[in-house]
């Protein structure tokens, strides 16, 4: 693709914002220890305009970013090739071991999970779920230094 069309189809500040309101899950790809890249894929919240998400502190992906805190992310939609838009970003993942810090994304992941309209909303056995699980895990916080984006739907 020619530089010009790509300038046609990138997105907006206010664009990747809404997509990244209107998606629940991104694809997080750190390196592995053998160098090979480990992917997966994750519920997310956007705080302070960072992607950020909580996951169990002894997993691979965690064991691989305290080794090397380079990450990459990518957040796409679309079936049809004239309506796939995306952002991929990479940049620095800060590991959060603070428990009120995890428990305040962990809340604000699941409150968006099942699309409920406050943590409150939740009750006691979502609360007592999520405190339960803070205690395991730690939250991810990605400090993007760059940005691609993309919506085909601008080529139409």
């Amino acid at each position: 693709m020619a530089r010009g069309n790509r300038d046609a189809v990138k997105m907006s500040e206010a664009e990747v914002e809404a997509l990244l309101a209107e998606n629940l899950k991104v694809q997080v790809a750190c390196n592995g220890h053998d160098g090979v890249p480990h992917l997966s894929t994750l519920f997310y919240v956007v705080l302070d305009g960072r992607i950020a998400f909580w996951t169990y502190g002894r997993s691979q992906k965690i064991r691989n970013l305290e080794r090397d805190p380079r990450v990459s992310a990518l957040v796409e939609d679309g079936v049809d090739y004239f309506e796939l838009r995306g952002a991929s970003i990479t940049g620095r993942a800060e590991i959060v071991r603070d428990h009120d810090r995890i428990f305040e994304i962990g809340s604000a992941v699941a409150t968006r999970m099942v699309a409920a309209e406050s943590f409150e909303a939740l009750g006691d056995l979502g609360r007592e779920t999520v405190e339960k699980q803070a205690t395991k895990r730690v939250a991810v916080i990605i400090h993007p230094e760059h940005v691609a984006t993309w919506d085909h739907r601008k080529m139409v």
